[in-house]
């Protein structure tokens, strides 16, 4: 049994969407975000990092339970434990990584600053706007280009790269794209979405989460919590 700890977030949706496709059995411990449940002190002895998601598996790979945090770390860690969407060769292995490291480097740090700046940043700051919204354009671009020669981002097969990164083009409008300028990206996209795991891996949690406008939620997110010695 996987414990998983998460919200819904895209961070989250990657892990849910994982432990669908993989036919996992799992549990899920909701840690809201907006109420500030990262900072526990239960919660931060799996993630020290004080970020969804992380998981706890009971039957690591010494037999023994074994925690991850990072949603990069925890999607390798469940492609090799199951044998899936990591490539069947070196080749691919490591073709698939490359993207997966594109996406936790850029196409997640990058969208997660123009949702922010666009939406939630408590005045308008249009040089912060501009320079995100161009840089999520340039890295839509990269996807798109890519995915003019490949169905999925490593190649003709469906990995954790593409797991990674769909949960992020979800919030699209957002981040100020405007799918004509990227079709093969949305046909990446649309033939992802209609994926049966992938539909319930969104699912999952998603009654819990509100909207991030009270000034506690803000706080909890963006404030003085984060910096504080935990």
């Amino acid at each position: 049994m996987i414990d998983l700890y998460s919200w819904p977030t895209p961070n989250g949706h990657k892990i849910h969407i994982m432990l669908e496709e993989c036919g996992l059995d799992y549990r899920v411990t909701p840690i809201d975000i907006g109420a500030g449940d990262q900072f526990k002190v239960d919660f931060l002895r799996i993630s020290p990092n004080n970020k969804i998601p992380a998981i706890v598996d009971s039957n690591g790979p010494d037999g023994m339970p074994l925690a991850l945090f990072e949603s990069g770390a925890i999607l390798v860690y469940l492609a090799g434990k199951t044998g899936q969407f990591l490539g069947n060769t070196e080749r691919e292995k490591y073709t698939t990584l490359q993207w997966l490291m594109f996406q936790m480097g850029g196409f997640g740090p990058m969208l997660g600053q123009a949702h922010h700046f666009r939406l939630y940043a408590p005045e308008p700051i249009p040089y912060a706007i501009d320079r995100y919204s161009n840089e999520a354009k340039r890295l839509y671009g990269v996807i798109d280009r890519q995915l003019e020669q490949t169905a999925y981002l490593a190649g003709e097969n469906y990995s954790i790269a593409d797991i990674a990164a769909f949960p992020w083009a979800r919030s699209w409008q957002n981040q100020g794209i405007d799918w004509v300028d990227f079709p093969h990206a949305k046909r990446w996209f649309d033939t992802i979405n209609e994926r049966p795991a992938v539909q319930r891996g969104v699912n999952v949690l998603t009654d819990l989460r509100k909207p991030l406008v009270t000034s506690e939620a803000k706080e909890a997110l963006f404030g003085a919590m984060q910096y504080q010695k935990k």
